[in-house]
């Protein structure tokens, strides 16, 4: 069975990119969300595998957003999804929980080996 995963970025194109890359390597993207508040719902709906976070978002950031899901499901796989220059919020992401982070732009085979990675 492929791994179910959750896609949270409030750029369409990048979920979109992020959606084409894991259908491509087989997995099954269950839904999407465009901030972290509709994360947080959308998590407690479809329990993912897995969750790709961007960090930087309106209404609840990726950061906050981890941090409710861990509270919902302290097991949940989190990778962080960042632009360049985003080093600090990526350490407090990580000390927060997520399993790994991806710097946009993406590149196909780091976001693959990523989630494969925090999959186990």
């Amino acid at each position: 069975m492929s791994a179910r995963v959750l896609i949270v970025d409030d750029a369409a194109f990048m979920r979109m990119m992020i959606k084409d890359i894991l259908s491509k390597n087989g997995f099954d993207v269950v839904g999407e969300a465009n901030d972290g508040a509709e994360a947080v719902e959308k998590f407690k709906e479809l329990s993912p595998d897995l969750v790709t976070m961007d960090i930087t978002m309106p209404e609840m950031d990726g950061i906050t957003a981890l941090k409710e899901i861990k509270a919902i499901d302290p097991s949940a796989k989190i990778i962080m999804c960042s632009a360049m220059g985003q080093q600090a919020m990526v350490i407090d992401a990580i000390q927060a929980g997520a399993k790994d982070f991806i710097v946009k732009p993406f590149q196909a085979d780091r976001v693959v080996e990523a989630i494969q990675k925090a999959l186990g």
